[in-house]
């Protein structure tokens, strides 16, 4: 596994500990985008891309995060303490989409990304700068991309996706 390409996007406040945005791509074939540099108190490191972890409500079943104090579909009051805990005793209150295995690879991702970083930084004080990063690149259209399977429309009874994906 290669890493060919980071694109870093600074943040414009300095006052928050978020620094930037990433995407990174490997082998020139698979990316990943929200990576964010966040400034910790042993220095920057880098958070994958996470959700955050809900809960149902033991009233409605709703889901709710897991910082809500009270249910946001039926209002009941929701336990405090429902989160499970690392081994320090903090929340754990997101969870990874996409993360290195191990540390070695974690080690690696990391300091490419920390090296992108501190060049954009570096650009980014030179007049005319532009930032590399993009939302979405223009040049790739997600609608032309997609295969379509079947039908698109659930309500007709047909599967949207190819005999060799269902569990049937």
């Amino acid at each position: 596994m290669e890493i060919t390409e980071v694109r870093i996007k600074l943040m414009d406040d300095n006052n928050e500990r978020l620094q930037a945005f990433c995407s990174v791509t490997f082998d020139d074939c698979f990316v990943v985008r929200d990576v964010k540099i966040i400034e910790g108190t042993k220095g920057s490191f880098v958070a994958m891309p996470s959700r955050k972890l809900t809960d149902r409500c033991n009233s409605c079943g709703y889901k709710n995060h897991l910082r809500a104090r009270f249910c946001n579909q039926c209002g009941s009051k929701l336990d405090e303490n429902r989160a499970t805990r690392d081994v320090d005793g903090r929340a754990k209150l997101h969870a990874d989409i996409a993360h290195p295995i191990n540390s070695g690879c974690r080690e690696r991702v990391q300091g490419a990304i920390l090296a992108a970083y501190e060049e954009e930084l570096i650009r980014s004080k030179q007049p005319g700068y532009k930032p590399t990063y993009d939302d979405f690149e223009p040049e790739y259209d997600f609608e032309e991309s997609v295969p379509s399977y079947g039908r698109t429309r659930p309500d007709q009874g047909e599967s949207r996706f190819p005999a060799s994906y269902s569990s049937k």
